[in-house]
Parts: C-alpha cells; structure tokens; sequence
C-alpha cells in the first residue's frame, strides 16, 4: 500500500470509514473517495479551478442526490415502471424516480455505499464492492471492480468490470459533473457528440422505444457548437446519444471546450451509448469546492453507458451479465488547455 495519499474522510451510514486518496499523474490531480467511487475533485496543471463539481466534507455526500461524482449501478440511468422481464423472471426494482420508476440502480445502489480500496499507487487506484443478490431487487450476488488511473497526457482512465452467480443485469457509469472554466455555469462551454441518433424519451424521461435523428434537431451536435444562451434556443438536455450498436473497441465519441479557459475534454468509450446532461436541476444548498453552491447548468455530465431501459428495449444494446461471462468497460476522459 502507498500510505502517503490515503486518508480518512468521514463515516458512512454504517459506520465503516470512508477513505480518500489522491493520485497524480500526466498532468492531472485527483481526489477519489471510497464512497460510491466519487471524483471528489479534479484538476488540470496550469489550470486553477477544480474540473468537477465536489463538496469539500463528507455530509453532502451521504444522500448526494445529483449524483455528484459517482459511480451509478447495478444498473445505471432508467428503467421504466422499475420492472424487467430476464430468461422468463420478472423482478421489480427499487422505484426512486418519480416513485414508479428505477433511477441509478435505486436508492441504495452501488453510488450509496462503501467501496473498498485494493491497490493504491502514486497515479492508480482500484476498488472492490460485493452488491448481494436481491439488493434493490437485482437478481445475482454480482462483484464489481473499478480501477481509476492516470496514465498521462491529461488523462483520466476508468476502467469497470464485473462477474455474477445468476443472470443479472450490469451497466455502470461515471457521473461527474464537469466544468472546464469554473465560472457559475457551462451555457458558455462548446459541445461535439458523435452521433447521429437519440433514444427518444416520454414527459417522465423514459425511452419510449423510438431511436431518432438528431438531424435538424437541439439534439444534433456532430459540428460543435455552444449550449445556451449563445447557441440554439435552451432545450433541456438528459439524454442518450446512441454512439453505436453495441459495446466496441474504445474510440472518441465526444469533446467539449471552454472558450473562455482554453480548456478542452475528450471523451471516449467502449460503450454503446453517451448520457448527455446539462444539468439544469442542479440547485444546491451545499457550498461546493469553490465555496459557494451550485446553481443550474453549473456542470454537464458525460455518462458512456448502456442505453436506458434496455430490459424493456428489444433492439436496444443489451446489459445483461450471465455467470461465467464478465463485464468489462473501458472509458477515457482527457484534459488539456490551448
């Protein structure tokens, strides 16, 4: 073990301590806790505010309803009704959205409990979590493991993998909320996504089975352009970009840029989808790392994942997990400034 950057940061719910290390490496700083896996912080060399959103003490941290830096799962984004139907079993999910349908793996999923640290390195970082069969009304006793590293050039690594006893579902995705020039909001930021095509969504943000153009559309950022008051008429953006059909070798599908700081982020990903959120419910009463809260649009996510609902989605991607297969994802997250 690498004592020098491990830490105590809090107590969780049941007692056992919440650690926090802190990584360096390629230009790049991270703080990571062991809390639901969350980015406490992050920061770019030559670049002064923090690229995430993070509280600076444990408590906001405990119901963390944003999300804020997490890892979401068993199964991450919605599942319609909180139901799914897998080999002729139907199961019935916790239901935390709306009360009828199940968000982030419900409410005490994989991003509300106590991982465990395994290996600390100066610039790596891999974790450990046992989700039992049953919880949240998954089915299998499913071990997960997440290894963040910083392996250069600017470049955040997250890499996620996962086995099963029994037929279950997996879909895990990285929730940060970025903003790359610390100002009070990102309408200002550049967004590209490369996708031609969005899950098209009903009024509760649940995938009504339709796939659509992004063409003509607020949705279409294959040329980047700005969000918000700048840019196109202020849509409201939570949603899936279809990157590809399935889960693939890692390639880019997304960048966004601060003209106001130079700094730009590169996404890529194995996976066969990319949430897009801008963040317009973000209103918090908690002073974040910069000392103030959070307003609305103060940070965008880009969440590589599974489609949503997919269960309920014949010709969706699918996220189911068998014994003897495994999961594995890989995504990339790289910084750099003009």
């Amino acid at each position: 073990y690498c004592m020098a950057n491990r830490e105590n940061f809090g107590s969780a719910p049941d007692g056992s301590t919440v650690e926090r290390v802190t990584l360096t490496g390629g230009g790049i700083t991270l703080k990571l806790l062991s809390w639901g896996i969350v980015v406490q912080d992050l920061r770019l060399a030559g670049h002064e505010p923090p690229l995430v959103l993070g509280y600076p003490d444990f408590a906001p941290y405990r119901d963390n309803n944003f999300y804020l830096g997490t890892t979401a799962g068993r199964y991450a984004n919605r599942i319609g009704q909180g139901r799914f139907t897998l080999d002729g079993n139907s199961y019935q999910l916790d239901r935390n959205f709306l009360g009828k349908h199940c968000l982030h793996g419900g409410s005490n999923g994989i991003a509300k409990r106590n991982w465990r640290f395994t290996e600390v390195t100066a610039d790596k970082a891999a974790l450990e979590l046992t989700d039992p069969d049953g919880n949240m009304g998954f089915p299998g006793t499913c071990q997960m493991e997440a290894v963040f590293s910083l392996p250069g050039d600017g470049v955040l690594a997250i890499e996620y993998s996962a086995v099963t006893d029994a037929q279950t579902l997996v879909n895990l995705a990285h929730h940060s909320y970025f903003n790359l020039d610390g100002g009070d909001d990102v309408l200002g930021h550049a967004f590209e996504i490369d996708a031609e095509a969005w899950v098209k969504l009903d009024d509760e943000l649940i995938p009504t089975g339709e796939i659509a153009l992004v063409a003509g559309t607020e949705r279409d950022f294959r040329m980047m352009r700005v969000l918000g008051p700048d840019g196109p008429p202020n849509v409201i953006h939570d949603q899936n970009y279809c990157i590809s059909g399935q889960r693939g070798p890692i390639r880019n599908c997304a960048r966004v840029r601060s003209p106001n700081s130079g700094v730009t982020l590169e996404v890529a990903t194995t996976e066969p989808g990319l949430q897009f959120y801008a963040g317009h419910k973000l209103d918090t009463v908690e002073p974040g790392l910069t000392g103030k809260p959070y307003k609305a649009f103060a940070g965008f996510c880009m969440e590589p994942q599974i489609w949503p609902d997919s269960p309920n989605h014949r010709h969706f991607p699918q996220a189911v997990l068998r014994p003897g297969e495994s999961y594995r994802q890989q995504s990339t997250f790289r910084f750099f400034k003009d």
